[in-house]
């Protein structure tokens, strides 16, 4: 079943103090409609994940059909290494999270609460503002296989 999902694919955002981080995520999904709510999870092999894991709020941000390369750019590189919101317009959201400039749509959030899922850890995310992005459609995983990661999944 795993095979044939597929699904839309986002630039994760957080900050904590000082640090800033962001990477390319698939496993992101809205989980209540009244009140709003997302889940988004963030594997424990990312150097996003003790940002995520500390930030008071996420920023999530649905990539345009046409944006292969700016998932690239959160998917190849690693922070480990890369400072990837460097070169890359944002501006800080209301929960002091990078807001991505160029995206299709976007929501920042509160985390209400985490769970550990195995790899992952899944954050529940509040909408406190969001909006719409300059590109169109959406970017699906399918469109993605081509990346070699910068951290296994």
């Amino acid at each position: 079943m795993v095979g044939r999902l597929d699904y839309p694919m986002f630039v994760v955002t957080a900050a904590d103090g000082d640090e800033a981080s962001a990477c390319l995520a698939g496993f992101v999904t809205q989980c209540s409609i009244h009140p709003p709510r997302y889940l988004v999870c963030v594997s424990k092999e990312n150097h996003t994940f003790p940002v995520a894991a500390a930030a008071r709020g996420l920023g999530l941000h649905l990539l345009g059909a046409d944006q292969h390369d700016l998932a690239a750019h959160f998917g190849e590189l690693t922070g480990d290494r890369t400072d990837k919101l460097a070169g890359v317009a944002w501006r800080p959201g209301l929960t002091g999270v990078p807001v991505l400039e160029d995206c299709s749509a976007w929501v920042e959030g509160r985390v209400l609460g985490r769970v550990d899922v195995g790899d992952h850890v899944a954050h529940v995310v509040e909408p406190v503002d969001g909006g719409d992005g300059p590109f169109p459609g959406h970017l699906l995983f399918s469109q993605v296989t081509d990346l070699d990661p910068g951290h296994p999944a």
